[in-house]
């Protein structure tokens, strides 16, 4: 683990650099392109985060193991703080950019519906006192919460017209990004999916208790 923190360490040092000092400013977007590169990486966090939480629910009512509920509760807590984050971010990136904080945009709506599912995820499992029985419940809360990840980040935005800049991958299909722009926002990705399983598998030991 030692290494992997000198890893993020370097990396994290390297995409700031580039972020602050190599990116150039975007036609029509200035300067505020920058927080692009953290808005970016923290939402795809978020996403995988859910994800890998309902991988390891699953997991969990197949085998009844402490260890895989504890993962699932993990990463569906680091998705939680994740896409706050990236509203947060996104929030700044508006008022820059449109004069306004919140304009429930397509994106910024379907994104406080996310908000709202996991926050009642977390709710549900501080409800629950008895481990095995909280355990079960939020495995299965996972796994349904998880269905509506993918409709509420990519398709739902994509059926109404939005304010929220063409994504990376346009319709076509093709990278509307210059090279260093690029680069950058790869480099950012991995750093931030790397600090992501750091705090995941921080302090977990190999016999894990149910995580509260």
């Amino acid at each position: 683990m030692k290494y992997l923190s000198g890893m993020i360490i370097i990396l994290t040092v390297l995409v700031l650099y580039l972020i602050f000092f190599v990116v150039p400013p975007a036609e029509g977007l200035g300067e505020s392109v920058r927080i692009a590169f953290f808005h970016i990486p923290m939402a795809w966090i978020s996403v995988l985060a859910f994800l890998m939480s309902a991988w390891w629910a699953a997991a969990y009512l197949r085998k009844g193991s402490a260890r895989q509920d504890s993962l699932s509760a993990r990463s569906a807590k680091l998705g939680f703080v994740f896409v706050l984050l990236a509203t947060v971010s996104g929030a700044v990136f508006s008022k820059l950019t449109w004069g306004a904080y919140w304009n429930w945009d397509p994106r910024q709506t379907t994104i406080f519906v996310l908000i709202l599912i996991y926050g009642a995820y977390l709710t549900l499992r501080a409800a629950i006192p008895e481990p095995r029985k909280r355990a079960r419940t939020s495995a299965v809360y996972s796994l349904f919460s998880c269905l509506t990840v993918p409709f509420l980040v990519f398709i739902i935005p994509r059926l109404y017209f939005s304010l929220h800049p063409t994504p990376v991958l346009n319709s076509g299909g093709h990278i509307d990004m210059e090279p260093v722009m690029l680069g950058t926002l790869l480099a950012a990705l991995l750093d931030a999916t790397l600090i992501y399983f750091r705090l995941l598998f921080q302090n977990l030991p190999k016999e894990a208790p149910h995580e509260s």
